[in-house]
């Protein structure tokens, strides 16, 4: 009965190929031209777009048909027990189930679930979901320049081998978007180098990544890793900011239909050359230019989106490829919780004039959410209105030279990510900064004690703030904070009949750390002295004209890796405090190594932009590098 049912299909298949009845026309209204990038309606059905449309009919006829057929069928069945009438009665509903999916007869809610999965199967856009995602990213009217910015600047790591971990930027619009690429790129090649490595010798094993050479980087030298190591550095970069904007649900991947089937469809990696010839002629200038070549994939699974991921990762270096990362970000968090994260979800998330990356975007790839504001949790204005900021916390975090100028104020989440991996703003551009010991982040251990001492004594001043307390708290604080004095100290402290707090803190200050003070060999008093890291990918003209050509022009500044020296002061000590006492502790220990003869010189302190932002995160920071100060415009 089947086998008559296929042939009679086949037949009607083959006859409507040939003589399809003409649709009556319809005059449809003219369209009044829209803003720039904006488009509607839907082009004219051709000849073959309207006979696979009546083949999908009459199949859907023929399954109506089967449906009827199996629906009376089943109601003739027997109850089965869990044997082989179980596994028909299986058999039998998966038939209706494909059936019901092909019927246009159908109750729409199954229908149209069922042809939306087939449609995301297909990696399809709609027009009016390409002109939501189009008005969403650029606004309703936007430059050629702006879209010109945006799809021509590429992901791709600097060819310096000195920059060869960063990500170099030539356009003047992404900068935000690559500088959190870097931030989770450089995460990946400092504190989880040996996996990176791992995973990279896994992909060459199970044939992936063929033109990548399986040489490894010294742990040590973060700067120069292999294209091996920075490649899935990359991936797993690109894949923890997509699941992260997906709620650790879903990644979605943007990619374009124009490089053709057989390059989508394989696991090897493309060259850079077949990518380039594939988007030579491509001009984004519209949403309707972005509908016809934007393919996107949705994926449940880490592990089979991190290997489209390396599959496809060439097609992120090409000139597409910032574009294509963001519009990944965007509807893996969903285009309508975008404008829900929002305050004002009528601005364009790229901003006017100069095509800039808005807080938004940044904060999306820094914290999953394109929260506006760089603040902790929401600011409550009254009458049910909130400004949102960060609401959890951040794998890298974020600091900006807005803040030492007083315009906002970045919470603690930014502030303290988990690892210690800034993306720096200023008013028109973004870097990063980082260090290579998770422990520039902890709390001076002074400070600490200093805080535990204070509360403590505080605790036993029943002066109302006088900051004195008297001689019977003095012992309570002394035996509840472990600390021993000498008898001729707490004979001179205590002869008042009361203790003042400033005088107690001068003793604390000169008292061994083994009797419970806070005096330190070293003759750091509590410092901290560390190294920083600052990034600037641009590629620009020297503006400084120090370099100038036979021609008399500038020439492009290469991405720029500064090693800054930071030395910081305890938040109760003074810098010219500090280096009284360093120098002081220098003459009088005579006996002194020459290695603790440095350490207690003041270091000579330097001044730029990026130290205004260092000073945010740590206060009275003193910085010093070599050569051309650092820049972060």
């Amino acid at each position: 009965m089947a086998d008559r049912e296929d042939e009679d299909l086949e037949m009607a298949i083959r006859m409507s190929m040939h003589h399809a009845p003409p649709e009556p026309k319809r005059s449809k209204p003219r369209h009044s031209s829209v803003a720039v990038g904006v488009v509607s309606g839907t082009p004219e059905e051709s000849l073959e777009a309207k006979s696979r449309r009546i083949k999908r009919e009459l199949m859907a006829a023929a399954a109506e048909k089967r449906m009827a057929a199996v629906a009376t069928s089943k109601s003739n069945l027997p109850a089965a027990g869990k044997g082989g009438g179980e596994i028909g009665r299986r058999e039998e509903e998966e038939r209706v189930a494909v059936a019901m999916r092909n019927s246009p007869a159908a109750s729409k809610g199954f229908g149209e679930v069922g042809r939306r999965k087939e449609k995301e199967g297909e990696g399809l856009m709609s027009v009016e979901e390409a002109n939501k995602l189009f008005v969403i990213v650029f606004g309703s009217e936007v430059s050629k320049e702006i879209l010109a910015q945006w799809s021509n600047q590429g992901i791709r790591f600097s060819s310096d081998p000195e920059t060869s971990m960063g990500l170099v930027q030539h356009e003047g619009g992404p900068c935000g978007v690559l500088a959190a690429i870097q931030a989770f790129v450089l995460k990946h090649l400092i504190f989880f180098h040996d996996e990176v490595k791992d995973v990279f010798a896994m992909a060459l094993n199970q044939g992936m990544g063929t033109t990548i050479k399986s040489q490894s980087l010294a742990s040590n030298d973060f700067s120069s890793p292999t294209e091996g190591v920075k490649v899935s550095a990359l991936v797993r970069s690109i894949g923890e900011i997509l699941f992260m904007c997906g709620s650790n649900e879903r990644a979605v991947i943007a990619t374009l239909s124009i490089l053709g089937s057989d390059i989508q469809q394989s696991d090897e990696i493309p060259t850079d050359e077949v990518i380039a010839e594939a988007l030579s002629g491509l001009s984004i200038e519209s949403a309707l230019d972005l509908q016809k070549v934007l393919r996107v994939e949705t994926y449940a699974s880490q592990a089979t989106a991190l290997k489209r991921l390396q599959a496809m990762i060439s097609i992120f270096h090409s000139r597409m490829g910032a574009l294509l990362f963001l519009i990944s970000a965007l509807l893996s968090r969903g285009l309508d919780l975008v404008q829900t994260d929002r305050d004002d979800p009528s601005l364009p998330l790229v901003t006017a004039p100069f095509g800039h990356a808005s807080q938004e975007i940044v904060n999306l790839l820094l914290c999953g959410q394109a929260v506006p504001n760089v603040f902790d949790g929401k600011m409550d204005l009254g009458e049910e209105m909130f400004l949102k900021g960060i609401s959890q916390h951040v794998e890298v975090g974020f600091l900006t030279l807005l803040e030492s100028l007083n315009f906002c104020k970045v919470g603690q989440y930014l502030k303290c990510p988990r690892w210690p991996i800034w993306v720096v703003g200023s008013e028109s551009h973004y870097t990063v900064l980082f260090a290579l010991d998770t422990g520039v982040q902890n709390e001076n251990e002074l400070e600490e004690r200093e805080s535990q001492i204070r509360k403590a004594f505080d605790a036993q001043d029943q002066s109302g703030g006088g900051g004195f307390i008297s001689v019977e708290g003095f012992y309570q604080v002394l035996s509840e904070m472990n600390i021993k004095l000498p008898q001729e100290k707490l004979e001179h402290l205590c002869s008042t009949g009361f203790i003042v707090w400033s005088e107690f803190w001068q003793v604390i200050l000169d008292l061994d750390k083994s009797s419970g003070g806070l005096k330190d060999s070293s003759g750091l008093m509590g410092k901290k002295v560390f190294d920083l890291y600052h990034f600037n990918g641009i590629a620009k003209s020297d503006l400084t004209g120090s370099h100038v050509n036979s021609r008399g022009e500038a020439p492009l500044q290469r991405p720029r890796l500064t090693k800054l020296s930071v030395s910081v002061p305890p938040r109760w000590t003074p810098e010219k405090f500090m280096a009284d006492a360093t120098v002081s502790s220098a003459s009088s220990a005579n006996d002194s190594s020459s290695k603790d003869t440095e350490v207690s010189k003041p270091e000579p302190s330097q001044h730029a932009p990026l130290v205004d932002c260092i000073r945010t995160r740590w206060p009275r920071a003193v910085c010093s590098w070599s050569g051309d100060p650092p820049s972060i415009v």
